[in-house]
């Protein structure tokens, strides 16, 4: 069987199980477990599957609830992110922020640093930043995140070399790195990450392992990962083998 099709077949099984090991992969195709092992990693950084220790899982893309249950949830870690990420933001800079639970709790710690000029799509970031300079992109409204989005929102962005992009998550693992679970909040991420010199990730621990359906950006494009207790030390690793660091 050609490395293809057993990939393929591969990741129907894993589907229709849920989980599989190495060995019982290896049993079924009649191949080494250093083969599948070999599968798994192409399958992985393909986002067609999870990598585990010794299996793999079937991918879980995530959706979102609305703003106002998802701000609810990981209260503690967010407040934690927040306090971590002002050491990485110095005074006078220029900001991009994206919408988000995480970005907006971080907005009212951000609030502190002097001069900072903030750029975002987020009508609530915009309320919360006290006496920041703050410029708020115009673009097709979505009431319920409370920001703007769409080509007017990415070509407003498109004006900007800002010190640092700011940026939430919905889901990021060391194959696909940063995910979205919405098609326009990936869009602005990725433009708001190609116009900053620096690109700094927010995520709580729940996040990590997880997938969603739009990618924002690969781990060795972070500068930075904000989380509020550190992950698995291949992560960081990961991170750092391209200079970026995780806190």
């Amino acid at each position: 069987m050609k490395p293809k099709d057993r990939q393929r077949e591969i990741v129907e099984l894993v589907d229709h199980r849920g989980e599989a090991s190495v060995d019982d992969l290896a049993l079924a195709f009649d191949v080494s477990p250093e083969t599948i092992r070999r599968d798994l990693a192409v399958l992985a950084e393909a986002g067609a599957l999870q990598k585990v220790h010794g299996a793999a899982r079937r991918m879980r893309f995530l959706g979102e609830g609305s703003f106002a249950e998802r701000m609810m949830d990981h209260a503690g870690a967010k407040a934690e992110i927040a306090r971590k990420l002002i050491a990485h933001i110095r005074p006078g800079e220029t900001i991009l922020m994206d919408t988000g639970t995480t970005t907006l709790a971080a907005s009212a710690a951000l609030a502190s640093v002097p001069g900072l000029t903030v750029v975002t799509n987020s009508v609530r970031i915009a309320q919360a930043m006290g006496g920041a300079e703050v410029l708020l992109l115009g673009g097709r409204y979505r009431a319920d995140n409370g920001q703007t989005v769409g080509p007017e929102t990415i070509a407003q962005i498109a004006q900007f070399q800002a010190d640092a992009a700011v940026l939430t998550v919905t889901a990021i693992d060391e194959a696909a790195g940063a995910m979205d679970a919405d098609l326009e909040e990936a869009q602005i991420a990725r433009a708001m990450r190609n116009h900053a010199r620096r690109c700094i990730v927010l995520a709580h621990g729940a996040k990590f392992g997880k997938s969603a359906a739009h990618r924002i950006c690969p781990l060795s494009e972070m500068d930075v990962l904000v989380c509020d207790v550190l992950p698995e030390p291949s992560f960081v690793a990961a991170v750092a083998e391209h200079g970026g660091t995780v806190c």
